[in-house]
């Protein structure tokens, strides 16, 4: 646990754009669930909350900015106290000011989850473990989606899932579920 300031709660992507049936089929369908227990767990501790909001550049993105699948899932929307960084690609600390904003307020302890495993949630994680931070990433609270790799070979969303946490897991952060991080952090 942190020896300065409490633990954040880092909460990614979690837009209405991440439901567009075009994504196709996901794993962990608790996921949200698990991450809203963990943000109303931050929330009643008074721990720093930090929403990433992916404002996608690219023309055909339901993560652009200026329609409706661009705003905040039901309940993620950010409380007035909580902050926001908006990113333009996958890593929440590329062209943003996260990391100036978690060493200003001597946060070296992260907790993670969000969308999409392997992408958003990944990029951000070996970040924040190379920066140096002690990160903690929820497997049940974060998800993706089936995929099919460059040979043609079809993989589901879980083992997608799963070698994303174990590509992770130790290096770049400890891979943990929400109840045991429920439980750590008071």
């Amino acid at each position: 646990m942190s020896t300065t300031s409490p633990p954040a709660l880092l909460i990614i992507d979690m837009q209405r754009a991440i439901d567009h049936p075009s994504w196709g089929v996901r794993n962990n369908p608790h996921a949200e669930h698990r991450l809203l227990a963990l943000l109303q767990h931050w929330r009643e501790l008074g721990y720093p909350v930090v929403h990433i909001r992916h404002d996608s550049r690219e023309e055909g993105s339901y993560y652009r900015p200026g329609q409706p699948w661009h705003a905040f899932k039901a309940g993620f929307s950010p409380l007035d106290d909580e902050t926001v960084f908006a990113k333009q690609v996958n890593s929440a600390f590329i062209g943003t000011e996260l990391e100036a904003w978690l060493r200003e307020r001597d946060i070296d302890t992260l907790v993670v989850g969000g969308v999409i495993t392997n992408n958003s949630v990944e990029a951000t994680v070996r970040m924040a473990g190379n920066l140096g931070f002690n990160v903690f990433l929820a497997a049940d609270g974060c998800y993706t989606f089936e995929h099919t790799d460059l040979t043609g070979r079809h993989w589901n969303a879980e083992d997608i899932h799963q070698l994303s946490l174990a590509n992770l897991h130790g290096e770049y952060c400890t891979v943990s579920d929400s109840d045991s991080l429920l439980a750590m952090f008071q």
